[in-house]
């Protein structure tokens, strides 16, 4: 078997690694010449755990290539980005898809496997890919297989799950899906689930947007926590001691390409009845402006007016930083000409300094925006070099709070009153 994969990202090029060095022939395809030339000289462009010594492996056995343009093969994965288009719903934006299945056409032949584990809309499978080939000239499920084989990874874990996580596969016909769990039963130890291309697509999406509206629980609680003068996260540490309760921790809003996005393709898909979704979407994309007033309310109490803003990835431990509310937070305070803002994070190349400690030097707050373990314990000579050692830790991580002259979390916050 022979495997493209069209798209390097944080998922398409685990995936062409994965079936790499699972003995399977894959040539990787992407539009960034950066991207292709990093990677025939051994270099990932993307931060994940393990990601290099894969690379390196994949490439010692020849079992993978990066290029430019597709060539012939058995399979053909699609893996590119779908953002949000800017209109009322936030609508899936297919264009980077439509240009992968027009750039895999002329190596198509009857027999192939195309699937897209891009995240899309609800029935783009039935009206837009499935009619594309077909006019084509190929047969879905007779001399074309076409599926949607969603990805349900976590980054930081990603290739762990790849391999041991349940797969959805989900096939235009019995046929296809056939086809793909052949595909996948090459690498996936976890179950393979059976069933249509269109549950697929709005089960994947469900997946986020179940999360999505857990966080947003959290983080109304924490609203109302606020106005009542009551501690949020031990109202949710009690509360998870039911068995049928799991309250998601709170933050300062939601990021990533998965959780801040996908909702939005099922509200553009139905936007009369997902009533519920577009309100957890709307507390957790207000919920920066929340962590800025509590920032302000905080410099009122205290003084001074220079931050260090800790983190700008959208979760802990990684470089990604799509969507992520830190960067919203962090570029809104820096419009606000009274303040000093200074930020720093170990993984996003885009922070203002390199060091911690040139981040707290001399700030009257620290200011944490995401769970690194670099800052669950940040060493004490980089505290002693605050001005003020006031810190808002907004991910509730800091072990040695007591280093600090003032602490505030989202079940401590200044009062609201």
């Amino acid at each position: 078997m022979k495997v493209n994969v069209i798209g390097l990202g944080y998922i398409g090029l685990p995936t062409a690694l994965t079936f790499a060095n699972h003995g399977i022939e894959v040539v990787g395809v992407d539009v960034s010449e950066t991207v292709v030339q990093s990677l025939q000289a051994g270099q990932a462009p993307i931060e994940e755990p393990h990601i290099d010594r894969y690379l390196a492996q994949a490439l010692a056995k020849k079992t993978f290539n990066a290029q430019l343009v597709p060539e012939k093969a058995d399979v053909f994965i699609i893996a590119v980005p779908t953002p949000n288009i800017a209109d009322q719903f936030g609508s899936c934006d297919l264009s980077y898809v439509k240009a992968a299945m027009a750039a895999i056409l002329p190596y198509l032949e009857k027999g192939n496997t195309v699937i897209v584990e891009s995240t899309i809309q609800p029935r783009t499978m039935e009206d837009i890919v499935g009619p594309f080939f077909e006019k084509a000239g190929y047969t879905i499920g007779e001399d074309l297989y076409l599926l949607h084989c969603p990805e349900r990874v976590l980054p930081g874990k990603i290739f762990e799950e790849l391999v041991m996580n349940n797969r959805i596969i989900g096939g235009m016909t019995s046929a296809c899906t056939q086809q793909g769990k052949r595909i996948y039963q090459t690498f996936v130890k976890g179950n393979v689930l059976e069933t249509s291309a269109s549950i697929a697509e709005l089960s994947k999406l469900m997946e986020n947007t179940y999360r999505d509206l857990n966080i947003a629980l959290a983080n109304e609680l924490v609203q109302i926590g606020d106005r009542l003068n009551i501690d949020a996260l031990q109202v949710i540490e009690l509360a998870n001691q039911h068995p049928r309760v799991n309250i998601h921790q709170p933050g300062p809003g939601v990021g990533g390409h998965c959780l801040a996005v996908d909702p939005y393709f099922v509200v553009a898909a139905a936007p009369d009845d997902a009533k519920l979704i577009q309100l957890g979407r709307m507390i957790n994309t207000e919920m920066p402006e929340f962590i800025i007033k509590k920032v302000e309310e905080i410099l009122a109490i205290h003084g001074g007016n220079k931050i260090a803003v800790l983190g700008l990835a959208y979760k802990g431990n990684i470089d990604d930083a799509r969507e992520s509310p830190a960067v919203e937070i962090a570029k809104r305070l820096k419009q606000k000409k009274a303040l000093q803002v200074t930020t720093y994070d170990p993984y996003v190349a885009t922070s203002d300094v390199a060091q911690i400690e040139a981040a707290l030097t001399d700030s009257d707050l620290a200011l944490i925006l995401c769970d690194h373990d670099a800052f669950k314990d940040i060493a004490p000579a980089a505290i002693q070099a605050m001005k003020q050692k006031i810190v808002f830790d907004t991910k509730n991580i800091v072990t040695g709070k007591t280093r600090f002259e003032a602490a505030y979390s989202l079940g401590s916050l200044p009062s609201a009153q």
